[in-house]
């Protein structure tokens, strides 16, 4: 055989073997096709990522001009590394054997119809940093095996009917951001993972007061959304005082007290407070006003009672004030209505006199007489 009839073969048989090598590995495939499988066929649209999957072709090759057009994408090794569906209404559960992706860093299968229990085959997962299941139909509690996924940062499974949680959740060192809203959650929250940068868990159903353990050592949590449970109780010094808060929302509560020591950090990053529509008795927190940076505070539809703080209309840095709802009296400081004031918000509903009509604060009507004489314990006029 002549040198150059041997050259070309070989070239075929390295082209040959070039292509073999490209396909994924058939785990991969295998996951796709169960993935693929679980899904009503009657809820997959010619139009849609799923109605373009067809295991004739190779899932990674490229150009993606007819098959596997959208809805994945692969590593230089041609490992499949992303598996980001369309919002297009599938509806089925979600297979276990996704495992078998283990190259697998997002899983988002945002706004669709996956129903079922979360699988917790998912724990074999290791280079798992994004996991996404938001506006689904998912149920059960959070598999604990889970909390092995030891490379996570994301988790969102808001808009679920999630039921429970796994007590290991501080397991989860890596995780930055969690997102719990919209789902069936009771009881207290567990102890949170340390690294955590957001914690979001609106309108579920928890209960109990905010535990020191759950936050404990949480030194860079910046967010917390709890707005709409049923938490109750007091908040204590130790929650504002943890040193990278930057946004507190707990409207919606049955919280009865709020407790802030005068010793505040200094270098406090806390710029947004809503504790609106609780059952917050006492006076106004004084303290607040001591957080240097503090621009937005809402304290509406409360039970405060008593004069609104003078030190509230010598903060600077604050921008946005709610106070209406509440049974506050005496006059509000005239800091409020200086033509260099620039803060905004309602002292309505309250129990105050000479609330100028002029002022945007003063928009919303205060109490009637008899309201205000009832709260302080007086007789109301007959």
């Amino acid at each position: 055989m002549s040198k150059s009839r041997t050259s070309v073969f070989f070239f075929l048989f390295l082209f040959s073997l070039s292509s073999v090598q490209s396909i994924p590995p058939s785990s991969d495939i295998i996951a796709l096709q169960a993935f693929k499988a679980s899904i009503k066929p009657s809820s997959i649209p010619s139009y849609s990522c799923l109605g373009t999957w067809n295991f004739t072709t190779d899932p990674c090759s490229v150009p993606r001009v007819t098959h596997f057009t959208c809805g994945l994408s692969c590593s230089s090794g041609n490992r499949v590394t992303e598996l980001t569906l369309d919002p297009a209404g599938y509806t089925g559960t979600l297979s276990p054997l996704i495992s078998k992706l283990t190259q697998l860093v997002t899983l988002d299968l945002q706004n669709n119809n996956f129903y079922g229990p979360i699988p917790s085959s998912l724990s074999s997962l290791p280079n798992l940093k994004n996991l996404v299941l938001r506006l689904n139909s998912f149920s059960g509690s959070v598999p604990p095996s889970l909390t092995s996924l030891k490379s996570l940062l994301s988790l969102d499974i808001s808009h679920n009917l999630i039921s429970g949680l796994p007590n290991s959740m501080n397991e989860l060192t890596s995780l930055r951001r969690l997102d719990l809203s919209y789902n069936k959650l009771t009881g207290s929250l567990p102890k949170l993972p340390p690294n955590l940068l957001e914690l979001a868990a609106k309108a579920n159903s928890l209960s109990g007061s905010l535990l020191k353990s759950s936050f404990y050592g949480l030194n860079q949590l910046e967010v917390v959304e709890l707005s709409e449970n049923s938490l109750f109780g007091t908040i204590e010094t130790w929650f504002f005082q943890l040193p990278s808060l930057q946004q507190i929302d707990m409207a919606n509560n049955s919280f009865t007290l709020v407790e802030i020591s005068k010793v505040v950090d200094l270098n406090s990053d806390l710029v947004a407070v809503d504790l609106g529509f609780n059952k917050i008795e006492g006076y106004l927190p004084v303290n607040f006003a001591i957080f240097p940076r503090l621009s937005s505070l809402s304290l509406r539809y409360n039970k405060f009672r008593g004069p609104i703080p003078l030190q509230y209309s010598k903060k600077a840095t604050l921008k946005r004030l709610y106070l209406d709802g509440n049974f506050l009296n005496g006059s509000p400081p005239a800091g409020f209505f200086g033509r260099e004031t620039s803060v905004t918000g309602s002292l309505g509903d309250n129990c105050l006199q000479k609330c100028p009509i002029s002022s945007q604060l003063c928009l919303k009507s205060q109490k009637s007489t008899s309201i205000c004489q009832q709260a302080y314990g007086g007789k109301p006029k007959s």
